[in-house]
């Protein structure tokens, strides 16, 4: 018997073909087994070939060989990293030794009777990134196998793991033990991004799309079918790079040129190109490749280099779309979706139906991020920040979204599902309870009023003011529309859309925030010069705005358009200096001129304001105010700048607590300054949403809060509740704590005076 050398013929199609054959029939499953073995032993010219397979204990059991002792079938199983066979199963990479017996990691089983064999070669079955079994190959001689032979038997392996996990080579009652996939139920901590609870079946978001042929009949077709694929796919994001129409709207400009330049991969084009002419098809090529990828990227501790793995998975699911022909977005879901991201836009989000989406999970983002936001305006419950939630499901899973403890339950056994059942069905009385507040003013205890206004960005937001019972709109996040769009929104558009918000909120009031893009916002049809280092600190929002007047101008002439003979309420985000704030009135100033030089009707009352979310104006107010009518304070940008802690981080984002005596201290400065003046201030972050930190608010002085729809009851329900007057007593000792946060501390006031947190 020849020593080696690989495959008999040129590439592994003819294997591949035989190894169908073998596989097919009615013969019993071990039989079938037994003739793959036999096959590709003869076929790779190997004196051992074996095939191990997962259990759901972790162990890895042979289950059929062809060379070594074959009552050892069924009888040998190694435990997790056991072994040279465990440890290709937890590297998940291929393992070429010329003597495997000399290795540290090589175990003696006897019963297998392999002591002759030195020469091993093994690859791991993968399926989603996890290794379900290892293919091994082995020979009496010492010698090394070839780069070829590692590739063949990859691609063996490949199609081995498709055939098993699709019950092709064994029925699914013979599967029932073998990890094909996650089975058991898991409970993952992850992050509280928006609240509710939820459950149902996943849908995959860029789902993979699983290749339905495996095999190519003429190689060179379908490297020409990729090439042309390739094409198209670096055709998609050059016309987006260049501000045209494509499949990527909403993804940020950065973004889009690392697609670009991982596009441009020579590896990544070579790995798929040399899968294609193994014999594999295009879809399966690009399938070897991205599970290659996300074996190899997942063990990697560098959060840069995991980033990579997501890049590589994004442009692999698109490269499949763009084989298969499909569009994204369009989606036809059941009735009970839960989406499962590994990270998710705005847009990206709004593309599925809300009537049948119920819940979110995301393995990365933060509670600041735009999915979460927009979430959150949807009433849609979602939990983040859950490393590896994707390749512990498959499509059609049951879970739990647990947006009240930030937990996501993966198969929960049906006591789980019927607790959920409980609090979902507690949660329906309490809204049923707020509904009922709806139309009764939000007054104190102690007689004190409160304005309960809300936040919005989006069009389905309108109907929560009358939901919720809001007295108006004291956020309106414009760049929403920027954001979801293709192209820059024209000036008829953008006035459409201010225009039926006023007319939805009728007599109420809507303060409306000029653009605040820039930093984690950046549209894709915008120009950069170049990369900021710290985004966060960089041109944003008005900066942004007064570098590029005219497209501020555009807004704001559309802003005075949409609320002609009536009040209009105007704030610019993220005033650092009161020279900003002047530049961006004068601005204002220049567009009523416009207007007024061409007969255009203008607002009956006009209110310009500004959004306090930089600490340099808390020693600034004195100057900024008087040249204010009113003023908001942005929560979540004030606080992650005072900390020097990006909020979107997650890393840094809880290293801080908003209820601590410095923070408290800078909201009590900006109040007293606002009395002084006459100047009315509203908190528009998300603090306002939450009873516990409203009720600090409230105690501080603060009459005017616009609060995330879901937050205007449970917040109304405190408000009722509370003695302001008997609250603000006790918190006076506790703003002068050295500790770095009293929430317990406010948390035993408001139980000890009965307020409803």
């Amino acid at each position: 018997m020849p020593v080696g050398g690989g495959l008999t013929t040129r590439g592994p199609r003819n294997l591949l073909r035989q190894i169908r054959e073998a596989m097919a029939g009615a013969a019993p499953a071990q039989e079938r087994l037994d003739r793959v073995v036999r096959t590709i032993a003869q076929s790779m010219v190997a004196e051992v070939c074996s095939i191990y397979l997962r259990r759901g204990s972790g162990e890895l059991e042979l289950f059929a060989t062809h060379g070594l002792n074959a009552a050892a079938v069924h009888e040998t199983r190694l435990r997790p990293g056991e072994g040279l066979v465990g440890e290709v199963a937890r590297m998940a990479e291929p393992i070429s030794l010329s003597d495997a017996p000399s290795h540290p990691s090589f175990a003696y089983r006897p019963e297998t009777g392999e002591d002759p064999y030195h020469a091993f070669l093994g690859a791991p079955l993968l399926r989603g990134g996890r290794a379900i079994g290892v293919l091994v190959v082995q020979n009496r001689a010492e010698r090394r196998y070839d780069p070829d032979e590692v590739e063949d038997i990859q691609t063996i392996a490949m199609v081995l793991a498709e055939t098993v996990a699709s019950g092709e080579l064994m029925a699914q009652e013979e599967l029932r033990d073998v990890e094909v996939a996650p089975h058991r139920p898991e409970r993952l901590k992850g992050q509280k991004f928006a609240d509710g609870l939820a459950f149902g079946h996943v849908i995959l978001h860029e789902a993979p799309l699983a290749p339905e042929k495996l095999l190519s009949a003429d190689p060179v077709l379908e490297e020409m079918k990729l090439n042309l694929a390739l094409a198209d796919l670096k055709a998609g994001i050059d016309a987006l790079l260049e501000g045209g129409q494509g499949k990527l709207a909403g993804q940020s400009f950065e973004v889009l040129e690392t697609y670009r330049m991982f596009a441009d991969d020579r590896g990544w084009n070579r790995s798929l190109l040399e899968a294609v002419r193994s014999g594999l098809t295009a879809e399966a090529a690009v399938d070897r490749v991205r599970n290659e990828h996300r074996a190899r990227f997942a063990k990697a501790r560098d959060p840069y280099i995991k980033e990579r793995l997501h890049d590589f998975e994004d442009l692999a699911n698109r490269l499949l779309r763009v084989l298969a022909g499909d569009s994204p977005g369009g989606r036809v879901l059941p009735d009970d979706a839960i989406l499962v991201a590994r990270n998710l836009g705005p847009a990206d989000l709004l593309e599925y139906p809300r009537e049948t989406l119920k819940g979110l999970l995301i393995e990365e983002g933060s509670a600041a991020s735009h999915a979460a936001i927009v979430a959150r305006a949807l009433g849609i419950p979602c939990v983040g920040r859950l490393p590896g939630l994707r390749d512990r499901l498959s499509e059609g899973d049951l879970v739990i979204v647990d947006g009240e403890t930030g937990e996501a339950h993966l198969r929960p056994r049906p006591d789980m599902l019927d607790s959920v059942q409980s609090r979902m069905a507690v949660r329906s009385e309490r809204q049923a309870e707020f509904a009922k507040l709806k139309d009764v003013p939000a007054v104190t205890a102690d007689g004190q009023r409160i304005t309960l206004l809300t936040n919005a960005g989006l069009a389905v937001d309108l109907d929560n003011l009358d939901l919720v019972g809001a007295e108006g709109i004291g956020l309106f996040r414009t760049e929403f529309q920027f954001m979801v769009s293709e192209e820059l929104p024209r000036l008829d558009t953008q006035t459409a859309l201010y225009r039926l918000v006023l007319d939805a909120a009728g007599d109420r009031p809507v303060t409306f925030r000029t653009l605040d893009i820039g930093g984690d916002k950046v549209l894709p049809y915008m120009e950069t010069t170049e990369r900021e280092e710290n985004p966060a600190l960089g041109r944003r929002a008005i900066r942004l705005g007064l570098d590029r007047p005219a497209l501020l101008r555009l807004q704001l002439r559309a802003l005075l358009a949409a609320g002609a003979g009536r009040e209009l309420r105007v704030m610019f985000p993220m005033i650092a200096t009161v020279e900003e704030f002047r530049a961006a009135r004068e601005l204002m100033d220049i567009e009523c001129q416009w207007a007024r030089r061409r007969g255009r009707p203008l607002p009956a009352l006009l209110r310009v304001g500004a959004m306090i979310e930089c600490p340099s104006l808390l020693w600034h107010l004195d100057a900024l105010l008087p040249l204010t009518d009113f003023v908001s304070v942005g929560t979540n940008d004030l606080f992650q700048y005072m900390y020097a802690a990006d909020r979107t981080n997650p890393l840094v984002s809880d290293r801080y607590d908003p209820l601590s005596p410095p923070a408290l201290r800078a909201l009590q400065t900006i109040q007293k300054a606002c009395a002084e003046t006459g100047t009315p201030v509203s908190v528009c972050g998300e603090l306002a949403g939450r009873p516990l930190e409203a009720f600090a608010l409230i105690t501080l002085g603060f009459t005017r809060l616009s609060a995330p729809a879901g937050g205007v009851g449970p917040v109304k329900r405190m408000i009722l509740s509370a003695d302001v007057a008997a609250a603000r007593r006790g918190m006076t000792s506790l703003l002068g704590s050295s500790a770095g946060s009293i929430r317990n501390e406010i948390e035993s006031l408001a139980r000890k005076l009965n307020v409803a947190i």
